[in-house]
């Protein structure tokens, strides 16, 4: 009796190991019974509360070894890569090549990227790309090898009324906001990407609303429309929205940085987000160092999200968020490059989980998206 008790005892700890992250284990049954719990190395904080906003910082003991990967913005910004649009003629690696040229075989829904680095670069869906003939988010979470083929790179358009010169792109340090990035992770619909530029939120909350939205769905629509590109950056920029977005992301920044400052020997490598009572979006990370380099653009993200939503008088509780992280049990769709990259999405009624695991240099969980899908 002892021997198989102490048997599955190790059988048990081996198919845990067997996950390769040991910042990001979330351990299920598949039996009736309760719904899976959150596993692993990691817990949940009190959330900041601001407004109609509520964040929940995820708290690990382990943080893994993430300086083998460069973000996007980052390649960018080095030079390290290069975007340009399809078609474009005299595209190489070398860092000696002459720029390329524009042809008529450009694309609005598909880029290229060659990475010149000897990193891989990882990529996020909604992440914006600045420049070109128009601007540009990532269509889905990626690994791109250092050293690989130019990479025909799927994106959607949040720029209309533009289509000229503009040579390179560039690193816009921005993230779409939830209800738009839901669009090109999940939805994967450039139609329903633009809609959600302009309409602001998608959500279509029960409760009422004790405020209505600070930047409702029609300003938004008229920033958005008056801008010389319709460029999704004129919702930061603008004076109508843009002061809001600034204030509203510094004063939760302050909360956030004074409830995180005693958590010494454990890092901060993601958050829960509720808007009112509605657990709503997570984003965790392998490790603190990659947490850390999206984290103002994931909370300027969030924060026009809450401006477009009303504000609700309803708060979600812990217990509320660590519900929401639970395993799913549903459809798994996967997709993978041999020795580069894992990218699995399951979806369980309203709710969708992304996974981006990569295979190199060691096997580890990069980035999980969990959202409550509002379409």
């Amino acid at each position: 009796m002892q021997r198989s008790l102490l048997s599955a005892l190790a059988g048990t700890l081996l198919g845990i190991s067997a996950l390769g992250s040991a910042a990001l284990v979330w351990a299920g049954s598949g039996s009736p019974g309760p719904q899976p719990k959150p596993g692993g190395d990691w817990r949940l904080l009190d959330p900041i509360t601001y407004e109609n906003i509520s964040i929940f910082p995820v708290i690990s003991s382990v943080s893994r070894d993430t300086s083998a990967f460069v973000t996007l913005d980052e390649g960018l910004s080095s030079g390290e890569v290069i975007v340009r649009e399809q078609g474009s003629d005299g595209m190489a690696r070398s860092r000696g090549a002459s720029l390329p040229q524009y042809n008529a075989s450009a694309s609005v829904n598909q880029l290229v990227l060659i990475n010149r680095g000897k990193r891989p670069v990882v990529l996020l869906a909604g992440e914006l790309v600045s420049g070109g003939k128009q601007d540009r988010i990532i269509a889905k979470d990626r690994i791109v090898a250092p050293g690989s083929d130019p990479l025909p790179l799927d994106v959607f358009c949040v720029e209309h009324g533009r289509w000229s010169s503009g040579l390179q792109f560039s690193a816009a340090n921005t993230m779409v906001h939830p209800s738009v990035r839901e669009q090109a992770a999940v939805n994967q619909s450039q139609t329903e990407v633009w809609d959600s530029v302009r309409k602001g939120t998608t959500s279509n909350g029960t409760a009422a609303p004790s405020a209505a939205p600070r930047i409702e769905a029609r300003d938004l629509a008229d920033v958005v429309a008056s801008a010389p590109t319709q460029s999704y950056s004129k919702i930061y920029q603008h004076s109508r929205v843009g002061v809001s977005v600034d204030d509203f992301v510094d004063e939760i920044q302050r909360r956030f940085a004074r409830a995180t400052s005693g958590s010494q020997g454990e890092h901060i490598v993601g958050v829960v987000v509720a808007y009112g009572g509605e657990v709503a979006w997570s984003d965790i990370f392998a490790s603190g160092d990659l947490f850390h380099h999206y984290w103002t653009k994931l909370l300027r993200s969030y924060a026009v999200e809450a401006l477009a939503r009303p504000t609700l008088r309803e708060v979600a509780s812990r217990d509320d968020a660590d519900e929401f992280l639970r395993r799913l049990r549903g459809r798994e769709q996967v997709e993978s490059e041999p020795g580069v990259y894992r990218w699995s999405e399951i979806t369980e009624g309203r709710l969708a989980q992304i996974e981006l695991e990569a295979l190199e240099p060691k096997p580890m969980t990069l980035h999980r998206l969990l959202l409550h899908r509002t379409s």
